[in-house]
């Protein structure tokens, strides 16, 4: 078989464009609040069936319960709810639409309202939060991204994995498994 064949041709002339930026994967915490995380702590984006979610008795609100993904077993998170934000509670649904995230060897589930998909963006981009969102979001972000969207202007929000696998509630349940 000709190898070549499975490798797609580009026409003469053409060159394929570079993205600028690193890649991010873009998503909506609520109506109005996107966000996005760098790939390089991003596993996959999974639609989790409710039924394959089991409930912990005792733990905080922002926590789900657990889930066995390729037999390992982990925690899911209510994003918005472990960021501190008001949307729109995320039980009793049907399905859940996960981040999955791995800081060193913690793999983790985050709940979100909408994955949006991949977007690159510039670090030169990334501004300084403050003053842009609530304080108290200010020790999960690395910042944030004015992006044109349609006719107005959306504020990205840049979350750090590492801070938010740090959060004082999941230290918490992490010391009691």
């Amino acid at each position: 078989m000709n190898s070549s064949a499975l490798v797609p041709q580009i026409p003469q002339g053409r060159q394929p464009t570079p993205k600028a930026g690193d890649p991010y994967l873009k998503f909506h915490l609520g109506n109005h609040i996107a966000a996005a995380f760098s790939m390089r702590h991003v596993q996959e984006a999974i639609v989790l069936p409710s039924r394959r979610l089991t409930p912990m008795p005792n733990m905080p609100a922002a926590m789900l319960g657990l889930m066995n993904r390729r037999s390992r077993v982990n925690w899911v998170v209510d994003l918005a709810q472990l960021l501190g934000l008001q949307v729109n509670a995320t039980q009793h649904k049907l399905q859940y639409n996960l981040v999955m995230v791995q800081v060193g060897t913690v793999p983790l589930g985050l709940a979100v309202q909408q994955v949006e998909g991949l977007s690159w963006i510039s670090p030169d981009s990334i501004q300084s939060p403050l003053g842009q969102v609530s304080l108290s979001l200010i020790p999960f972000l690395r910042g944030c991204v004015l992006q044109q969207q349609d006719q107005t202007q959306e504020i990205i929000l840049i979350l750090d994995a590492e801070a938010i696998v740090q959060s004082p509630i999941l230290l918490g349940v992490k010391s009691e498994a």
